[in-house]
């Protein structure tokens, strides 16, 4: 950047100051060449082949990408929760003004913490038979009232409502507000819960939005785990999106991909009831006729 005669900074573009910024990045021979270890988060398959995701340690974080090109060469599959050394190079991504690491190679540094856990948790209670199909109970095909344990506010009990009010509007929804993410959200999902046990409720939806590891971590939680295995009413768990997946997933009576997926199982439709007995009706008088 050049100064004018009066001494004062020319007037710049957005792109220009990022552009200068990424030059910066480009000389720095430290940053061409760096390799990084921490925990993968926010993991992304793109279609394009790209692979998009966040590595982090206990104090900070930096957004990585991976281009299809050299994820060729790759032999695993990058999980969230994974422990990685990424080597590759610093620089600025000039549309949104921000630095990131561009990996040109992974390689597994062994389980990140949380995953590690999981993992452990998960084949212990799998051993102690909480998963076993025996013990799921079937939805009743003809619900009335579903009770809804998620947060008060977004889009899940917005989700479920539309779903419902679609499929059937003399369904009633019951919501039970619930944390569902960070320090005693697992406590407030088990009270909800307890809560629909008690009342006359035929199904019960746990259900939050996707996020990461660390943000679906309540659902792991070994008590309400086994709380929503032990529950009377059948639950169906609709936590994250289709790919993640949580110890209360396999501990539940049924687990729907996304929370309007778990009202589609939940609800039936008074469509189709309506038909059925219009079609059952129809061959009576016919068989009364004959």
């Amino acid at each position: 950047m050049q100064r004018r005669s009066s001494g004062v900074e020319k007037i710049c573009s957005v792109s220009q100051i990022n552009q200068y910024i990424k030059n910066l990045f480009v000389r720095d021979y430290l940053l061409s060449r760096v390799q990084v270890q921490g925990e993968i988060s926010n993991l992304k398959y793109h279609s394009s082949g790209h692979i998009y995701f966040t590595l982090k340690d206990e104090a900070a974080q930096i957004s990585c990408v991976m281009f299809a090109s050299y994820t060729r060469g790759m032999t695993f599959r990058l999980e969230e929760g994974q422990n990685v050394l990424v080597y590759g190079s610093i620089s600025v991504y000039e549309r949104d003004g921000r630095y990131q690491l561009y990996a040109r190679d992974i390689s597994m540094q062994g389980a990140g913490k949380l995953y590690e856990e999981y993992e452990k948790r998960k084949k212990r209670l799998l051993e102690e038979g909480l998963f076993d199909e025996e013990n799921k109970k079937p939805l009743p095909k003809y619900a009335k009232t579903i009770g809804v344990v998620t947060a008060q506010t977004g889009a899940v009990i917005q989700d479920i409502c539309n779903v419902t009010h679609r499929r059937n509007p003399y369904v009633q929804i019951r919501l039970y507000p619930a944390k569902v993410q960070g320090e005693g959200a697992a406590q407030t999902v088990i009270r909800g819960i307890r809560y629909f046990e008690k009342t006359d409720v035929d199904t019960i939806i746990i259900g939050r939005g996707g996020g990461s590891i660390e943000d679906l971590w309540a659902f792991n939680e070994e008590e309400l785990v086994r709380v929503v295995a032990a529950c009377t009413k059948p639950i169906i768990s609709a936590v994250g999106h289709e790919t993640d997946t949580t110890l209360t997933d396999y501990a539940a009576d049924m687990r729907a991909p996304t929370p309007s997926a778990a009202a589609e199982l939940a609800v039936y439709s008074y469509r189709d009831l309506t038909m059925e007995l219009r079609e059952s009706a129809r061959q009576l008088q016919q068989s009364i006729y004959h």
